[in-house]
């Protein structure tokens, strides 16, 4: 069955890069059926793939599913994604969705979109695995990115490990790799339609490969060979998954652009503990001392906090801030606890006043804006590459392979995915400042 031909489509993705990966996925899979891809109303279908990691992330969810269907009352609406795993009889009695599609099942999309249309499918169908979904790769592919300059790529999908805070194992199932081939064929694709940068992403990226007998190690080494590929990011890795293996392919590999994300989420070894994040702040410590060893001082690496969980201390949140310090990050990320109900965290005691919250919060957010501030003057002077990510008004906007943001005055001889080497002359907030090379 095909949706029909010109069918407007419009699709958003909240929360992760995966989330991100599966969006651009989706819509490349409506545009080889013959849709349009609209970003504003009026639309024919609109599809959100939704994320749930805290409470503000489902009530953004049940916002966006709202407005999109004030903004276009007699469009189809398609919710997927976490949310959507999750999702109550109670939550679908008061939302306006038409079909409601589970993880690992979000490839059946379009099909399920030209049954609903011919009428074969009745609005409000459930397409969903109840409980946690089972381990098996959703059939999901991109031939170019349609929603974002750069080329978000899944290759990893679930997780395992059940951090005493997080709802997304029991939502996203267990662990499950792509083949490597696979991801090669789809990374070749994409570059040879004119994108230089790949995003890898994963649940636990640090988990691929270990249902398949490979690492992520192999993956870096095979994708570092293709021609036309300028840079390889990563999304989230988890500390414990940097192995001398992956580390020596990092290294050795002529694309790897050198930043990496690490989530740290505190410092304090006790609330590490209750977090069930299977590290020590010493092991975040050696395992940063490691990378720069081996990927060079210019390396940056940002990171997460988890902000107001049960049982921090004023000290134990100091300690958090010592060592993100100590250890000169860049860019981070804060988040405030959020209890998600289904996990042990949420009956924990001793949580933090919201008001205790907000203000460390307040405290983290601004010596995150001061640790990317130094990392990005280290930049001024020098000559750097950049991906071109925009071209408005009177500037240029892109990435320099170092994961810093970079404003030049706009050319015309310039367009979105060039590579392009400029000088930096100031650093402004985080972001830099520079000129085309004389």
């Amino acid at each position: 069955m095909s949706i029909p031909e010109g069918l407007r489509v419009h699709v958003e993705a909240l929360g992760c890069r995966s989330n991100q990966y599966e969006a651009e996925a989706l819509a490349d899979g409506f545009l080889r059926e013959g849709a349009v891809l609209t970003d504003q109303a009026p639309w024919d279908v609109a599809v959100v793939v939704s994320c749930a990691v805290t409470a503000v992330a489902d009530g953004k969810t049940r916002q966006l599913l709202r407005r999109l269907r004030r903004s276009c009352p007699g469009g189809l609406l398609v919710a997927t994604g976490c949310w959507a795993q999750k999702a109550t009889a109670e939550d679908l009695a008061v939302l306006p969705v038409d079909l409601l599609v589970g993880n690992g099942r979000k490839a059946e999309i379009p099909q399920a979109v030209a049954a609903l249309i011919s009428g074969e499918l009745p609005s409000g169908t459930v397409v969903r695995d109840e409980g946690r979904p089972p381990a098996r790769w959703d059939g999901l592919h991109l031939t170019a990115p349609h929603l974002h300059s750069r080329a978000f790529v899944k290759v990893q999908d679930g997780c395992d490990h059940f951090c005493s805070y997080c709802i997304i194992p029991f939502l996203r199932g267990r662990p499950v790799s792509r083949p490597l081939d696979e991801v090669v064929t789809e990374v070749r694709t994409i570059v040879s339609g004119g994108c230089p940068e790949v995003v890898l992403t994963g649940i636990h990226l640090g988990l691929y490969g270990r249902d398949l007998g490979v690492h992520l190690g192999d993956l870096v080494r095979a994708l570092s060979d293709l021609d036309g590929l300028a840079r390889l990011r990563f999304g989230s890795l988890e500390p414990f998954a940097l192995d001398e293996d992956l580390l020596e392919s990092l290294a050795s590999s002529r694309v790897f652009s050198p930043h990496l994300h690490l989530p740290l989420q505190s410092g304090d070894d006790e609330i590490l503990d209750r977090m069930r994040r299977g590290y020590r702040s010493r092991d975040f410590r050696d395992v940063v001392v490691r990378l720069r060893r081996h990927l060079g001082q210019d390396l940056h690496i940002s990171t997460d906090l988890l902000v107001g969980f049960p049982g921090e201390s004023e000290e134990a949140f100091r300690r958090s801030l010592d060592l993100v310090e100590e250890l000169s990050l860049g860019r981070l990320h804060v988040f405030p606890f959020s209890p998600r109900r289904g996990t042990a965290a949420a009956s924990f005691p001793d949580r933090p006043s919201p008001e205790v919250t907000k203000e460390r919060c307040r405290r983290a957010v601004a010596l995150g804006e001061r640790l990317l501030s130094l990392y990005a003057r280290r930049w001024v002077g020098r000559d750097v590459s950049v991906v071109v990510e925009s071209c408005e008004r009177s500037r240029l906007r892109g990435l320099t392979a170092h994961y810093v943001d970079v404003e030049v005055p706009l050319s015309s001889d310039v367009a979105v995915n060039d590579l392009i080497s400029v000088r930096v002359d100031n650093e402004q907030e985080g972001r830099l400042r520079a000129v085309f090379l004389p």
